[in-house]
């Protein structure tokens, strides 16, 4: 596939707000990011012997077969910004890091911010997985290939093994159901299954997602880095707000999914998503309001990723 030009603009524009530790698109000393001449980080080490590293023995390791080191990883990536954390994971997990994205209506934010890294890195290819479910609303594919067109992105468009025809007639419309196990079904056969199977294909360690801690209660309680069956979660947007996500699209020139203006603040699938109507907000409006949370972002055999 040929890729457009990307047009990267200097962050050094604008900035609605007084540079602050971890900041969007600055270094915590408060100076603007250059775009495409990100340095090399000096990261400590975070690799351990069997003794100092306890149950991470048990995780995925490093580019160099080396157990991480929880604590000591998260306390380096708390006080550093998104930028810096996308390139920890590469330079720490290597060719075992990829990204998740949704193509959603915050997703071209860490989008943008990898092929910025990949760029200042000389053209390296790090995967980025789209677990599609086949529900996905029209405009979402449509949006999926604008920034397709933009952005010189490694995309990795996974589905589940049971087509949606088929996974109908065998257990019906799940997501109508009433019951909290037909819905993890649900999210289990059309998300977590094809996610955990591009992860073994593709042998990753670590990867990483556009989850803000103020989407949900539960996203609150997550850190920077966390284990996920197995497997690293990195969150460089982790900090971010609602504001810190549109000014940035706003200085890079990125443009909304089309359901933005219809009055999404987010998209999922189309049965499971709706425009915010004054009385529910934010992802209170997927899933009927019966919950937050698709599975995907949530321990344990459900799942989280995306």
């Amino acid at each position: 596939m040929g890729w457009a030009g990307i047009e990267v603009l200097d962050p050094r524009l604008l900035h609605h707000q007084e540079p602050t530790l971890g900041s969007p698109g600055r270094h915590d000393d408060g100076v603007a990011i250059p775009a495409l001449k990100i340095p090399a980080l000096t990261i400590p080490a975070i690799s351990g012997s069997s003794a100092a590293v306890g149950d991470s023995l048990d995780l995925a390791s490093d580019r160099a077969g080396q157990p991480l080191d929880p604590d000591q990883s998260r306390s380096w990536l708390e006080s550093r910004d998104s930028v810096a954390r996308l390139r920890w994971g590469w330079d720490t997990f290597g060719e075992h890091f990829a990204l998740t994205t949704s193509f959603g209506i915050q997703s071209s934010v860490l989008l943008h911010q990898l092929s910025q890294l990949t760029q200042s890195l000389g053209g390296v290819q790090i995967p980025v997985i789209w677990v599609d479910t086949g529900y996905l609303p029209p405009e979402t594919y449509r949006y999926a290939e604008q920034l397709l067109q933009r952005l010189p992105l490694d995309l990795r468009v996974v589905q589940s093994d049971l087509s949606p025809a088929r996974m109908e007639a065998i257990h019906g419309r799940l997501w109508e159901s009433s019951e909290a196990e037909d819905r993890q079904l649900y999210n289990q056969i059309r998300k977590v299954h094809p996610l955990d199977r591009a992860f073994h294909d593709l042998d990753v360690h670590c990867w990483a997602s556009g989850v803000r801690g103020g989407q949900t209660d539960h996203r609150r309680g997550m850190s920077p880095l966390d284990s996920v069956r197995g497997l690293w979660s990195l969150r460089p947007l982790l900090s971010w707000t609602k504001q810190d996500v549109y000014y940035y699209m706003q200085e890079h020139d990125l443009p909304q999914h089309p359901l933005f203006e219809q009055g999404y603040s987010t998209v999922g699938d189309w049965h499971s998503s709706g425009p915010e109507d004054g009385t529910l907000t934010g992802r209170a409006t997927r899933f009927g309001g019966l919950h937050q949370e698709c599975g995907i972002h949530l321990p344990g055999m459900l799942g989280e990723g995306i």
